[in-house]
């Protein structure tokens, strides 16, 4: 029962729930909003960036647990088109967590063959963040496993307005509107090639998609958790596609 929980260690608590999900019915692609930070740091007494610092090793944890899992894809909302209106200070150490991220991770995401995708509005991020998206994008092309997608400077609007955009540009050189239907609009977006998100897990106990693949998610699983980010590992990962599995998806049919 859940009173038991609290005499079990994580990592046994970890292995249990890993035992019970079916493999063969994993949610082909996980997406993230990572929330929380800040009222971790705040319950804490410590800064803000206390809690973006804290929350990069459970990114880490989070991504292990979906490679180890065999999942195909996961996109982490790291920050948004919006965030760019919190104070300077913050922002800066956001986007200094990033290029940590990036040097400290590659090799490792090299290791456990997780292919890395940065997408958003790339080009507005400081140039240095850039350089760096570059080579860890183009360090890890070749792998074969997870492919791990973080969503900076992104909003879900903006992506649908840019795929508008690449569409009329196309239609301009052409002469011609291109044919598109909701299958090829896709491939205008910032997620093409990947398939729509099955699963979409939010922490902190908020409940809305705050801008968040809204082309992608018209049929997206929702799991929310009280937890916050920072205290957010791989076992709520499995806990959250334990509920996904227990699910029955009609895509509104009957």
């Amino acid at each position: 029962g859940s009173s038991a929980t609290f005499d079990i260690a994580p990592e046994e608590e970890t292995a249990e729930l890993l035992a019970r999900i079916d493999r063969t019915r994993l949610p082909l692609h996980v997406a993230a909003i990572m929330d929380g930070n800040g009222r971790w740091a705040a319950a804490r007494g410590l800064q803000r960036v206390e809690g973006h610092a804290a929350g990069v090793e459970s990114v880490r944890d989070t991504v292990e647990g979906a490679a180890g899992l065999g999942l195909g894809a996961l996109t982490m909302f790291a920050f948004s088109i919006e965030n760019w209106s919190r104070p300077p200070e913050e922002v800066e150490v956001l986007m200094e967590l990033v290029k940590r991220y990036l040097r400290l991770e590659t090799e490792h995401l090299i290791a456990n063959d997780i292919r890395f995708r940065p997408i958003g509005r790339l080009s507005e991020l400081p140039a240095d963040v850039q350089i760096l998206l570059q080579e860890t994008s183009e360090a890890t092309a070749n792998c074969q496993g997870l492919s791990l997608n973080i969503a900076l400077n992104y909003g879900g609007r903006a992506e649908i307005v840019d795929a508008a955009r690449r569409i009329a540009e196309r239609a301009a050189r052409e002469g011609r509107v291109p044919d598109f239907d909701e299958q090829t609009f896709g491939e205008y977006l910032y997620t093409r090639g990947l398939p729509d998100p099955d699963l979409l897990i939010r922490t902190s106990g908020e409940v809305r998609v705050s801008n968040f693949l809204l082309f992608q998610s018209a049929y997206t699983e929702f799991w929310t958790t009280p937890t916050l980010w920072p205290d957010f590992r791989r076992r709520h990962l499995f806990e959250a596609i334990l509920a996904y599995q227990r699910r029955s998806r009609r895509y509104g049919g009957i």
